[in-house]
């Protein structure tokens, strides 16, 4: 019989969050499109609302702290972690589910309280690169709420620009951030 991980179950479940919605996400429909029975989905969540809290934690982690909790990206210099940050950001689309997490969680309050607290997450990673750069008050908070929005929407934004293309303009990118 065909095993499907935890992490197999939350990814068909984000792809059916972007495709259609939250409403969407029923287990028969996760199964069926998984290639296995109902009761695999039983191994891993005791029900509907396990899967939601847990899709939203699996996002948290996996598109959120891989950067703002990454013990090597906190090491290097500021410049290189925000190139990093930027290369980290487009290779691995992180980006993805932006729409249908914002979408969720306009729905759900818990869901929103989330979101919000990974948006901070992510702005206080972006202060310290900032503040390292030696930036300081309102210059701080708008470069970083500036990458945060950037780095957040431009795929959404521009979805048919190839990542070649957005690669070659990442050094460039730092330097607009780091400019003063």
């Amino acid at each position: 019989m065909k095993r499907v991980s935890k992490a197999e179950w939350l990814q068909k479940a984000l792809d059916l969050l972007e495709a259609e919605g939250v409403e969407a996400i029923r287990v028969e429909r996760l199964a069926r499109e998984l290639g296995i029975s109902k009761s695999g989905f039983y191994w891993h969540f005791k029900g509907r609302e396990e899967l939601r809290a847990q899709m939203i934690e699996y996002w948290i982690h996996e598109f959120n702290e891989v950067i703002t909790a990454n013990p090597t990206l906190h090491e290097a210099p500021p410049r290189e972690r925000l190139e990093q940050t930027m290369l980290m950001i487009l290779e691995n689309d992180l980006t993805r589910y932006e729409l249908s997490i914002r979408a969720w969680a306009e729905a759900d309050p818990s869901i929103a309280r989330r979101v919000g607290q990974a948006y901070r997450k992510r702005l206080d990673f972006l202060r310290e690169i900032f503040r390292d750069l030696g930036f300081e008050g309102d210059e701080l908070e708008m470069r970083a709420r500036l990458f945060l929005c950037h780095g957040t929407w431009e795929r959404t934004m521009f979805p048919r620009e190839s990542k070649r293309s957005l690669r070659k303009l990442v050094k460039r990118r730092v330097d607009f951030f780091t400019k003063t």
